[in-house]
């Protein structure tokens, strides 16, 4: 790394210790249920404007979209973190500490990576550098769930392949994943004329049709070109025991790191569903959401691209690099052939549990790697 950069992230750093952790507890106890994002979304806009930045907005997606070298740029460089949390909590969120771990729901998962981005975004808003693309802050919504990485799919259907390169800060320091795991998910509905299970016996069965379907859904072989899953996660329906079932219902997804496996696996699934339309039942099929795989990438751009990131997460962590390929805002540009990693910038653990906790402490080295990965592209 130059060591130019190196001295300005450690003296940016200690200098605002105090002022990161401020924000932390601000910020953690804000509810963001996904896709209700918005009071999260206006503190960040208001805070980024407080800070001096003068392209601020608020996006239809309630993406918090913060613009720095823009007013001459066609290339862009985007920094994300996403704002929502796995909790539906809309009224403020519990907090408390324990010796030097700090709790509440979504502390790690985004909340401290978020805080991270902000305050590397705030070095560069007071203390402008000339860099080689114009640079997008981007608070985003709907990263988790059934959000369906709407936040960042907004984002990309806006400026698409002028994003040359993403970061998402998300997750736990060493994390440095440049490999999407793409997921579709369905709920499968049957619907019959039903009737009682003696008089009726016979007549088509909504729970049976269903576990008719499942069996041929286990029966898929999965194409092996990546690894590629598939789990029936949830089966409900039917009323009583001496009621033949009018209604049932099953969730279903498959999963790849290769969007042309999941396609393969798409094209499978309908055939399975179609097979069980003849038993009498109405089988209605509902798209819960789409998270996309690895896309045409180049390989070799995509390998120096984390070799780079990973070399920086490395100058302020000591042990080895967690590679391993996650579900994150980074599918969509990998999706798209543009060189993505999604890093973590805290340490923790408990994610997605209301006992979810992180080091407070742990934000100074994670700050160091988000501002070391933005100067990287200073002039």
């Amino acid at each position: 790394m130059n060591s130019n950069i190196h001295t300005i992230v450690e003296h940016y750093a200690r200098e605002c210790a105090g002022e990161q952790q401020a924000l932390l507890r601000t910020l953690g106890v804000i509810p963001a249920p996904t896709r209700q994002e918005d009071l999260r979304a206006i503190f960040c806009r208001d805070w980024f404007l407080a800070q001096g930045a003068t392209d601020v907005s608020i996006d239809s997606a309630k993406n918090v979209i913060c613009k720095i070298n823009c007013e001459n740029a066609s290339e862009y460089i985007a920094f994300a973190a996403h704002t929502d949390i796995v909790f539906p909590d809309t009224s403020e969120l519990p907090m408390y500490e324990e010796g030097n771990r700090l709790f509440a729901p979504g502390i790690g998962d985004d909340t401290s990576n978020l805080v991270n981005l902000m305050m590397g975004a705030k070095y560069l808003i007071q203390h402008p550098i000339d860099t080689n693309y114009g640079i997008l802050i981007v608070a985003n919504s709907c990263e988790e769930g059934l959000g369906n990485l709407d936040g960042t799919k907004a984002l990309f259907a806006k400026y698409g392949a002028q994003i040359k390169a993403f970061y998402s800060f998300d997750g736990y320091t060493p994390q440095c994943c440049s490999c999407a795991v793409g997921s579709y998910r369905y709920r499968i509905s049957c619907h019959t004329c039903g009737g009682h299970s003696y008089v009726n016996f016979g007549a088509p069965n909504a729970i049976e049709i269903l576990c008719a379907l499942v069996e041929k859904l286990y029966q898929i072989e999965p194409p092996v070109e990546a690894v590629t899953t598939y789990n029936v996660g949830r089966i409900e329906g039917g009323t009583t025991v001496n009621s033949i079932a009018e209604d049932a219902s099953i969730l279903y997804e498959f999963r790849s790191t290769s969007q042309s496996c999941l396609e393969i696996m798409e094209q499978a699934f309908h055939q399975a569903v179609d097979s069980i339309r003849d038993r009498g039942g109405d089988i209605k099929i509902d798209l819960l959401g789409i998270r996309p795989g690895n896309g045409p990438l180049d390989k070799d751009a995509l390998d120096a691209f984390t070799k780079q990131t990973a070399e920086i997460i490395s100058t302020y962590y000591e042990g080895g690099i967690d590679y391993a390929p996650y579900s994150t805002d980074s599918n969509v540009p990998l999706s798209l052939g543009i060189p993505a990693n999604t890093v973590g910038t805290v340490l923790g653990a408990n994610a997605h549990t209301r006992e979810e906790w992180v080091y407070p402490a742990s934000l100074t080295p994670g700050l160091k790697i988000v501002l070391s990965l933005m100067l990287q592209y200073a002039i």
